[in-house]
């Protein structure tokens, strides 16, 4: 079925091309193409399905190619993660026999119709089908196949068992018993067929699995139908709703027993991923966990149901007085195989077996199934405290549990998956402890393939070992010893610290000394063994496998204590400066995994092996941001040992049951009637149009005094009452529902000095962004999807401001993805009304703040000693002012004694003889005659008081008092400070005391969560931005940084603001990005299952018809009006006809996309097309840094990298463009225009993601350049509506050269200067070296017109400055045609020289190689396609645009 290998030149077929050829064909009555096509090649475009396939589906047409076509055209969307099932939904009336059709083929003889291989297809089909719960149509199929009458398929005494465990499904099954007596036979034996459909199936997999042979060779085909069984089955296991009655049926078919006494369990190499799955699903099996309630169960029930069944044996004990012992080894080869299938029988295991008959079952297969049924298992929580954190070389090689960069999506894996729901708590976290530790792996096994290579261990003449080379990240063992073993804790059987020194001789660069001498306390390293079997000069070859290379044996992880000074004790980390060490022998003290030395231990005194810890000699360092996965690991695990308090109300959302929307505030039962909006709406009106449909009624009449900041009271409803039948209530409900209470008050006044103005908001936000606002100021959780340029990070700050106004006493958490997010929230926070001594920082990045205030811990304690020394002076101020003796500033508490001695009690007699005495007002001049402030508030803009009337000047006297008591109230505050002497502890009462809103990265708040439970922190709100971007248990974790209050969690509000549109989560390894699911992250899931969301409908950032390209993936998404008026948007691109424009771009010289290194791709006529455009538009004066090049894969960026330094990248008539990056990295920054190059020309590539596409189309503000071969990308069904749009407009780039920047011509006039069209690369590049060499003449004349001129036109300076400038411009001139833009005869005279070399090797440092020539813009050399070396990090896919996908 695999398509032919075609020639590189031939074309992919257009859209129109593949009509005429197949659909065409088959519409008009050839009904044998499917068949052909399906026998022959699946069209890998992915509008066969769309078009044709389901389009023309009907129960007349279908057959077994247009069944299997079509399983393998979903099988194959899913393998490439695109939707698979909306084509189904639009044209739902034929699924249902569709899938009964499948259903029947699944069951078919294997030697009939169907092969096992195809059936194995169909396998794989049904298993994305029930992962597909959340599509109603699909989940209306699959109920049939797992609700309760799929019991009928259990054996009759197993039944009535089960049915007496529960009494409320005895009535249950008997209402089903008469409905189906209510049925016509035909449909009867329907519904009976689609019941026992999983029973027959596992009947049928065990005849498949009996017949492999123990030791002849077997066809894959039976290998890979198994293992895909066994997958389906522990998908099956691992939902609840589906788990729920079929764990019953798996377990009553007794297949765990089958499997395990099964010949390909023991065969090695064939067996080895069926004995892993075959693990995982005894693990689900058994999970701990009610099938019928979903409730989790605690290992005290758990024991009991094992002492139940235990217990049982003992009743058979009285019918069979010797079976008691009967599984015991010894006893069983006195006990024959009729007794233990009575044994069986009786418990419920087996059918009875009937008199004088012999059962059919060997006595092995029923010694198995008693043990496996009465065994003790270890509880979950014990086998992974167990577990050691860290890798092993027997995980971090098993290509089945860690599969290489190269894994195609193909194959199964023994790998969890993150589906939409989870059975407990206890699962979702350990899912994701086992993936995350997994994703960890695999980086750990890059690191240790390239530095343990580029040491090149040989064998030495003697047998040992000699390294050739060397690393910056890896150095030989000197030394290693085991210094401590601690005892183990009470209850447990592993040391509770295990400790060794490591030494090694640093003879190395001073830098690199540095590096290594700079290893901190928790950093992770890696212990390595290798006893190389290569000869000395052996050379590594990268293509071999890396172990038999090396010949590494061993790794162990261990984690830094510290390094030893010269009497042997570890140097601590501190702001003292280290010791100076003498010598080049350092050692290090560091932790060793106590589980792994207590198995390594265990291994070498039970079974004679080698003491792995005496071989090392080699260790290993990673890069701190990459080496934090042990302590998130301990935090999954430390969860896993606590009990997991999360919200009620969250609860079942987490784990994808129940009401989605049953978070929203609409259905909470604490809702807030009324909120203060605070600065939110800039006036009245505004208001009135944030709350389209309802009625605002507004308190006060005057329009002077309806002005903000207004209160709003919401009708609110608990949804609980009584139904009404009075359609007059009901409809005077409905008026009031819509009715809003606006409140307008005044802020009361806080001081005569212009800092004491609050703040104020400027955005006058939509009213979808007044929803998101509201929705997060209210208890419950809020999901806001804010696509590109919606204002998401403005609707977060105004969130924060809100309830930092509407509950002071509540603290606020706020998390991102990147420093670069939180700093970018911090900066708009500042902005507004909040005071600064409640804001903090924690973690790395808060230098990058474009601020001079530092909000890190320490920022925040050095800010609250110096503001404590200005309040003070404040007091001193005032004291003086007041004639008071004495030293009241000298500390906080005396500071506390003034303000309540003196200041209150003349303030009190103050208050005591202006108030309002009777009816009569006082006198207005009272009010400043007699208050006793002025001369400390002399310094304030006079008058202070303007007496005008009473009231006005009453306040402004109460807003001095405030200011005052603003200062003893933040003194107050400040005490502790006094008392806690060190800086860790003011640190520590500022996290847990002081702070308000507290902000850090999802990262930080995993490495720390330890930390920060221990210290008490608390908080009541989290509001997470970036929250599409961050993995599912990096979000999970910041529920619970804190303990619970009386066993429930204080959290109140949960604010998620992302875009599940754009990129998620970076995976490196495919094989959990792609078959585990690991980039969902939480805030897609949650979309998924159908959580209520609040979109953001209108976008500032980019023009229209640029918003155009890619509005179509969200809901009404429009534009600002500014984006309609303001200039900039109106205005054309100078020197360019079209705002966005898709070029193609053809072969460059028969070469199109190249590949120096795997998924390494790049594509030079590309890469020379984006760097002329570049260059042109800088030329006409467009500044270089509002221009951005970006690309779809690290070769092309590298590659576009390089050509830009030696064109122009010292240029300063052109310059650098602000970045050049791929589309991954640029999420979330814009440029006013982007180059964009799309690389592939064989295959789409990962483009297909919507999501990047997305990305890569609303970088722009003003203008969007791609280059592509428009051939490939335009039948790309996920692509058409944006490419649709692309296409419509010329393929040419269309440029008006003499059109100069800025220009006045409005964007879709049509120009008065002449356009010119350039029809390929080589053109661009001579018409830019021209336009280059006529500026620089024109340079050149108008500075020798100069010279030329009288001495008295001249002045004597400029003179001086001409001639120098001649000069520079002379040689800059010559430089630039000798070097950066060669003329079209010297690249002539240079075609047939190789561009540049290309080192093979990575340079130790990772740079990129730069090459000693360039091709020039219109060479046309064929050997200098993707000649640019892949840099060390670049030869695997590190980051996502790298990342390695199949031809598509």
């Amino acid at each position: 079925m695999a398509a032919p290998a075609q020639p590189k030149k031939i074309v992919a077929p257009t859209v129109s091309q593949i009509n005429a050829e197949f659909v065409t064909q088959v519409s008009s009555g050839e009904s044998g193409v499917i068949e052909d096509i399906y026998e022959k090649e699946i069209v890998k475009s992915s509008q066969y399905l769309e078009n044709y396939l389901w389009m023309n589906y009907s129960p007349e047409v279908s057959s077994k190619a247009y069944l299997m076509s079509i399983c393998c055209m979903v099988n194959e969307k899913f393998r490439e993660n695109v939707p698979a099932w909306e084509i189904f939904k639009k044209k739902p009336d034929h699924f249902p026999f569709f899938f009964k059709h499948i259903l029947k083929a699944a069951l078919a003889e294997t030697d009939g119709e169907f092969s096992l291989h195809e059936q194995t297809v169909l396998l794989l089909f049904l298993d994305h089908c029930f992962n597909s719960l959340e599509v109603d149509l699909i989940r209306s199929q699959v109920q049939q196949l797992i609700s309760l009458p799929m019991w009928m398929g259990l054996q009759p005494a197993r039944l009535e068992l089960e049915l007496k465990k529960t009494p409320k499904l005895r009535k249950f099954w008997n209402l089903i018993k008469k409905n189906d007596e209510k049925m016509d036979p035909e449909a009867r034996e329907q519904a009976y067929q689609e019941r026992r459909f999983l029973s027959q199936l596992i009947q049928k997999f065990i005849s498949v699995l009996k017949s492999v042979p123990l030791s002849e060779p077997v066809t894959m085909d039976k290998v890979h139908y198994c293992e895909r069984f066994i997958e389906l089955m522990i998908d099956l296991e691992a939902l609840l709703p589906t788990r729920r009655w079929f764990n019953t049926i798996l377990d009553d078919s007794h297949l765990l027993v089958h499997c395990y006494l099964s010949n390909l369990v023991r065969r090695e190499e064939d067996g080895h991923l069926f004995s892993q799955l075959l693990d995982m699903l005894k693990f689900y099996t058994g999970f701990e966990i009610n099938d019928q309630t979903g409730n989790a169960l605690t290992e005290n029930e758990m024991t009991t149901i094992h002492y139940d069944r235990i217990t049982s044996l003992q009743v058979i004990k009285i019918h069979y007085r010797l079976i008691i012992f009967a599984f015991l080894s010894y006893f069983s080869l006195f006990c024959s195989s009729n007794t233990l299938h009575q044994v069986a029988s009786y418990l419920c295991l087996l059918p009875t077996l009937p008199k004088n008959e012999d059962t059919t079952f060997d006595k092995e297969f029923l010694l198995e199934l008693l043990v496996s049924r009465h065994e003790r298992r270890i509880s979950q929580i014990q086998q992974l405290n167990q577990m050691p954190l860290y890798p092993t070389e027997k995980i971090i090689w098993d290509e089945n549990i860690v599969p290489t960069e190269y894994y195609s999506g193909e194959g199964c894996l023994a790998l969890p998956k993150l589906n939409l729901q989870f059975l407990t708590l206890h699962d979702y976290l350990l899912r994701n402890f086992n993936l995350f530790r997994l994703e960890s792996t695999y980086e750990i096994r890059q690191d240790i393939e390239d530095s343990v290579s580029r040491m090149k261990p040989w064998q030495s003449e003697y047998g040992g070992v000699v390294f050739g080379g060397w690393a910056r990240m890896a150095q030989p063992i000197v030394a290693f010893t085991v210094v401590e073993v601690a005892k183990p804790n009470i209850g447990e059987n592993w040391p509770t610290r295990v400790r060794a020194d490591v030494t090694i001789n640093l003879n190395v660069r001073d830098h690199i000394k540095d590096e290594w001498e700079g290893l901190r306390k928790h950093d992770v390293c890696f212990l390595i063994t290798v006893r190389p079997t290569k000869p000395y000069g052996t050379k590594f070859d990268r293509r071999r496998p890396f172990i038999e290379q090396v010949g590494l044996v061993y790794v162990r992880g261990c984690e830094i204590q510290g390094m030893l000074d010269d009497k042997g004790r570890v140097i601590e980390d501190g702001p003292e400066p280290r010791p100076n060490l003498r010598g080049e022998s350092r050692t290090f003290r560091v932790f060793l995994d106590p589980n792994q030395y207590q198995q390594d231990m265990t291994n070498t005194i039970q079974n004679g092996a080698e003491d792995v810890y005496e071989t090392f000699n080699i260790i290993m360092r990673r890069k701190p941001k990459e080496n934090n996965f042990k302590a998130v690991l301990e935090t999954i695990r430390n969860l896993m040992n606590t009990d997991c308090v999360v919200p009620d109300w969250l609860h079942d959302i987490i784990l994808g049951y129940g009401d989605p929307s049953s978070a929203h505030y609409s259905k909470m039962p604490n809702q807030i009637a009324t909120l203060d909006f605070n600065d939110t709406f800039l006036s009245i009106e505004h208001l009135k149009a944030s709350f389209p449909g309802h009625n605002v009624k507004v308190t006060v009449e005057d329009p002077a005094l309806q002005i903000p900041p207004f209160r709003i009271t919401f009708p609110v409803r608990s949804g609980k009452g009584k139904k009404r039948k009075d359609a007059d209530v009901e409809d005077e409900d409905t008026e009031e529902a819509k009715t809003l209470t606006v409140e307008p008050h005044v802020i009361p006044n806080r001081g005569p000095y212009p800092y004491n103005q609050p703040k104020r908001n400027t955005i006058q936000f939509t009213h979808t962004q007044i929803e998101a606002i509201r929705a997060g100021m209210q208890p419950g959780l809020t999901m806001v999807v804010g696509p590109p340029g919606t204002g998401k990070t403005d609707v977060a700050v105004q969130i924060i401001s809100n309830i930092y106004h509407n509950f002071p006493e509540q603290r606020t958490l706020i998390v991102t993805h990147s420093n670069q997010a939180l700093n970018q929230l911090f900066e708009k926070i500042m902005a507004l009304d909040i005071d600064e001594r409640h804001l903090l920082r924690l973690g790395h990045g808060e230098e990058e703040l474009e601020t001079e205030k530092d909000f890190s811990r320490y920022g925040r304690v050095n800010y609250v000693l110096a503001r404590r020394i200005e309040l003070l002076e404040e007091v001193k101020r005032l004291q003086k002012s007041l004639g008071v003796p004495g030293d009241a500033s000298y500390t906080c508490e005396t500071a506390g004694y003034f303000f309540l001695y003196q200041v209150m009690s003349r303030w009190e007699e103050y208050i005591s003889k202006v108030k309002n005495k009777g009816s009569t007002l006082p006198d207005v001049t009272e009010v400043s005659t007699f208050f006793p402030f002025h001369e400390y508030f002399a310094n304030a803009p006079q008058p202070i008081f303007k007496g005008r009337s009473y009231e006005e000047d009453m306040e402004i006297a109460e807003g001095c008092f405030r200011h005052i008591k603003k200062i003893f109230t933040q003194l107050e505050e400040f005490r502790a400070s006094e008392l806690l002497r060190s800086g860790l502890d003011r640190s520590k009462y500022l996290l847990v005391k002081e702070a308000k809103i507290i902000a850090m990265t999802c990262t930080h708040a995993a490495l720390k969560r330890h930390d920060l439970v221990k210290l008490g922190f608390k908080y009541d709100n989290i509001l997470m931005e970036e929250a599409a971007q961050i993995l599912e248990i990096e979000t999970f974790i910041p529920l619970l940084l804190q303990n619970p209050q009386d066993g429930f969690s204080r959290l109140k509000r949960w604010i998620m603001i992302g875009d599940h549109h754009q990129l998620p989560p970076v995976i490196k390894n495919m094989a959990f990005q792609k078959y585990s699911n690991m980039e969902q992250s939480l805030f897609t899931r949650f979309v998924r299952v159908g959580v209520p969301t609040v979109d953001l409908d209108a976008q500032g950032r980019a023009r229209a018809s640029l918003c155009n390209l890619y509005n179509w993936r969200y809901k009404n998404l429009g534009n600002l009006p500014h984006v309609q008026l303001l200039p900039e948007f109106s205005t054309a691109n100078a020197g360019l006809l079209y705002d966005f424009q898709l070029i193609n771009v053809e072969d460059f010289q028969g070469v199109g996309e190249s590949e120096p290194n795997p998924y390494f791709y790049q594509n030079l006529g590309e890469a020379e097309y984006v760097v002329a455009l570049f260059m042109y538009m800088c030329l006409l004066g467009y500044p270089a840094d509002k221009i951005s090049i970006l690309t779809t894969y690290n070769g092309q960026k590298h590659l576009i990298r390089d050509i830009i330094n030696r064109r122009c990248g010292n240029n300063p008539l052109i310059g650098r463009p602000n970045k050049v990056t791929t589309v991954d990295r640029f999420q979330g920054q814009q440029n006013d225009y982007i180059l964009l190059s799309l690389v592939r020309t064989r295959a789409v590539g990962h483009l297909r993601d919507v999501r990047r596409l997305v990305v890569a189309m609303s970088r722009a503000r003003l203008g969007l350049y791609i280059f592509a071969r428009v051939s490939l990308f335009q039948n790309c069904f996920e692509l058409t509506p944006a490419f649709s749009q692309l296409t419509a407009r010329p393929l040419h780039l269309h440029i008006i050269p003499t059109e100069p920047f800025p220009t006045a011509r409005k964007n879709g006039e049509r120009p008065s200067h002449e356009v010119q069209i350039i029809k390929n690369m080589p053109q661009m590049a001579n018409f830019v070296y021209n336009m280059y060499m006529h500026l620089i003449q024109t340079t050149h004349h108008y500075h020798q017109t100069l010279l030329q001129l009288p001495p008295a036109m001249v002045e004597e300076g400029e003179e001086v400055q001409n001639q120098e400038t001649e000069l520079e411009t002379e040689e800059e001139a010559m430089t630039v045609q000798a070097d950066i833009i060669p003329s079209p005869t010297e690249t002539s005279c240079r075609q047939e020289t190789p561009a540049f070399q290309t080192d093979t090797t990575p340079s130790e440092t990772g740079a990129t190689s730069t090459p000693e020539a360039i091709p020039a813009l219109s060479e046309t050399t064929p050997t200098v396609a993707g000649a640019v070396s892949a840099p060390a990090e670049a030869n695997t896919p590190q980051d996502a645009t790298s990342a390695p996908e199949e031809t598509k």
